[in-house]
């Protein structure tokens, strides 16, 4: 019975181990395959940052610096006041674009009271050519008159009905209507010379004026400049954001386009993951992304893909690669992701630009 006994257990034993060596490589088996499956489902990479605008802050004027409301990491709203310049200079120039502005004004009105007593003026001088010429026309009647009466009355004296007195009348009258008619041309001929002239006043004034207007429209362009100049002393925050890399003081002298801060709006924020090319045939804008952070490590982000690069990162980099100069290896590209965040996963806004992170892109089946 022993040797019997011993072979059943030794059946027992290799029953056993068989066992269990199956279900090791079942598990083994389902493991991998379970891995193949979630690899293929779910694309991560390491190549992965926040990043975000930034809002770089600078003066438009020269300046020194009078005041300074911000300090590093502090968190602002879109208008808050940044940094104040000393506005003397400034102020200085404004009041003389002003001064000019008004001396300018001053003039123009002069200008234009010229030109409307010159008008009133050109007024008297064409009723005085409308009322020559109705003297001429009314002289030039009288002379008609005047000619037809010794015509008449040298058409009588021939036929002695008419005395040579009456005769000598008649010719005295028709030569004072000429007269009176050479009198009235004269007068309209100089009422109309003085018109001209005047008119030609006229013309020259307004001139005058026309160039004041412009003048003076320089001068207040002058002044919008100066005033617009003065506002840059003020510097306002563009958006809600926290204040980084603050470079100034109190009493700084500062130039035109001179960074001294930024702004960061972490409510607008997102990630860009540098995917190898082999893993983004099925990746899609629209798809969900698990996002973990190295600095809190088990807090995980949810965000959605938002875009792919038209290009790899290489292709834009200040000296891209160029494969046709002689011996080539290749190299599997990267092209960055666009993930943005989903609303409301960030509610503190903990994430920074610049962090690592870990994104997973989950693959629609």
């Amino acid at each position: 019975m022993g040797p019997v006994r011993a072979m059943m257990n030794d059946q027992r034993r290799r029953n056993f181990a068989l066992l269990v060596f199956s279900v090791i490589a079942v598990l083994g088996i389902t493991g991998i395959l379970f891995y193949v499956s979630y690899r293929q489902s779910h694309i991560s990479t390491d190549d992965a940052f926040v990043t975000g605008k930034i809002h770089v802050i600078a003066s438009k004027v020269p300046g020194t610096v009078k005041e300074v409301h911000v300090h590093d990491n502090q968190p602002v709203k879109q208008g808050d006041l940044l940094v104040e310049i000393d506005t003397q200079d400034y102020d200085v120039r404004v009041r003389e674009a002003e001064s000019a502005v008004s001396a300018e004004t001053s003039k123009l009105a002069e200008i234009s009271s010229r030109v409307e007593v010159t008008l009133k003026q050109l007024r008297e001088y064409e009723h005085r050519v409308a009322s020559a010429k109705a003297n001429l026309k009314l002289q030039e009647a009288d002379l008609k008159q005047a000619e037809l009466d010794l015509t008449r009355a040298k058409r009588l004296y021939k036929k002695e009905i008419l005395p040579e007195e009456k005769l000598e009348k008649a010719k005295t009258n028709f030569d004072v209507a000429k007269a009176r008619v050479d009198a009235a041309r004269e007068q309209l001929k100089q009422a109309e010379a003085a018109f001209e002239t005047h008119n030609a006043v006229i013309r020259q004034t307004d001139s005058a004026f026309q160039a004041q207007k412009s003048v003076l429209r320089q001068r207040q362009e002058v002044k919008k400049a100066e005033d617009l100049k003065r506002s840059y002393t003020r510097i306002y925050a563009p958006s809600d954001g926290y204040v980084t890399k603050k470079s100034l003081e109190i009493g700084n002298q500062i130039q035109a386009g001179q960074p001294l801060m930024a702004v960061v709006p972490l409510g607008d924020v997102w990630v860009i993951a540098n995917y190898k090319e082999t893993q983004l045939e099925r990746v899609r804008a629209g798809q969900k992304v698990k996002i973990r952070v190295d600095t809190y490590p088990g807090k995980v982000f949810e965000g959605v893909v938002d875009s792919i690069m038209a290009g790899t990162g290489s292709v834009f980099s200040l000296f891209p690669p160029e494969n046709a100069t002689g011996n080539f290896v290749k190299v599997v590209q990267r092209i960055p992701v666009k993930i943005v965040l989903k609303k409301g996963t960030d509610p503190e806004h903990v994430l920074r630009v610049g962090m690592s992170v870990e994104p997973t892109i989950i693959i629609d089946k």
